[in-house]
């Protein structure tokens, strides 16, 4: 008996890992397939309110050119904002060499040795590089969006038909399951996305307006930035907060005003993103910070930028499908936050 469930597990960790190496190996069609029908579940109502008044095939027209503007939308946002970075970097870069030469050597000069060899294999092209390079990847996403607007397309013409072929007899009890199950991930995702978008406008004009009050040069990129990496949980905040603090010390050449700065944008980012935003998400989308965290950096690692955006959304719908079976419930118990396992007892 034992050996037989020592069997079974071994069974499953191994068919986890296979999967999840699918999944890597093939990310350049699964990244796509899986970030459209994220899609899906956020604009098929609207697909389903034109359908009432419109014929199908021109309401499904409506819906992708919406959706594929506002993905587009983000997408340009963030793209602009790294590009005005790349150009004023490329300008001004001798400035942040002067600066890191500088604080290299104060460095030396306390007993941290440890700053010269880095300060030897330190170049400014290279932070150069890396902003040219997230500008790029972004601006690159060109195969990935088209992707996903032939598999979003496909998707929303099947809606209809495939939750019938769900309530059809043959496919029971699973069918129905799975159909309640897709339900509430709709209902959770749209709830998400709908806050998230709040929260990400809100961020975006207060780290606009602070910058344009603290003086600093590219307010509108720093705006745009913060808007749209926001929709990315941690990793984006902390990309949003930490390089305009790096701007700012090659800007005003002092680490005090660069202190002052990076401690404003954290609270900016506090006020929004851990007291606001929670509240208006409400105890139905509250999930382990661990979890999410995980998440994010998991699937970032899995699929990069496309997996860090997607990370929670998959999450949500993997803790919605553990709770729908007896045997994962307490999958779904312990991902949770306390207070959702609150509310289910």
């Amino acid at each position: 008996m034992l050996e037989a469930s020592g069997s079974r597990m071994i069974g499953s960790i191994a068919t986890g890992i296979l999967v999840l190496a699918l999944l890597y190996v093939a990310q350049s069609i699964f990244a796509p397939l899986i970030f459209s029908l994220f899609v899906i579940a956020l604009v098929w109502p609207c697909q389903a309110v034109l359908q009432r008044w419109l014929p199908k095939l021109l309401a499904l027209l409506i819906t992708l050119i919406i959706t594929m503007v506002v993905i587009i939308s983000i997408g340009s946002s963030v793209a602009w904002g790294f590009g005005k970075l790349a150009q004023w970097l490329f300008v001004n870069a001798e400035r942040f060499q002067t600066i890191y030469v500088d604080w290299t050597n104060w460095l030396e000069g306390h007993g941290l040795a440890v700053a010269g060899p880095l300060a030897d294999r330190f170049d400014v092209s290279w932070l150069v590089r890396f902003v040219q390079g997230m500008a790029g990847r972004i601006n690159s996403f060109a195969g990935f969006a088209l992707l996903v607007f032939i598999f979003v397309m496909l998707g929303l013409l099947e809606v209809e038909d495939f939750n019938a072929r769900l309530t059809a007899p043959a496919a029971q009890p699973h069918g129905m399951r799975i159909l309640s199950a897709n339900r509430v991930i709709g209902a959770k995702l749209r709830r998400f996305m709908i806050v998230r978008t709040f929260a990400s406008i809100l961020t975006g004009l207060a780290v606009w307006l602070f910058a344009l009050a603290a003086g600093l040069e590219l307010a509108a990129a720093w705006g745009a930035i913060a808007f749209a990496l926001n929709y990315i949980p941690f990793i984006g905040a902390f990309v949003a907060t930490a390089l305009p603090t790096l701007f700012a010390i090659a800007q005003f050449d002092s680490w005090q005003t660069a202190v002052i700065i990076f401690a404003c944008l954290n609270v900016i980012q506090f006020i929004i993103g851990s007291y606001l935003e929670p509240r208006l998400t409400g105890a139905s989308l509250a999930i382990s910070p661990f979890a999410v965290i995980f998440a994010v950096f998991f699937w970032s690692f899995m699929w990069g930028i496309s997996g860090a955006f997607i990370g929670v959304p998959i999450l949500i719908a993997f803790i919605v499908y553990c709770a729908g079976t007896p045997s994962g419930k307490w999958v779904a118990t312990l991902l949770s936050s306390r207070s959702m396992v609150e509310i289910d007892h």
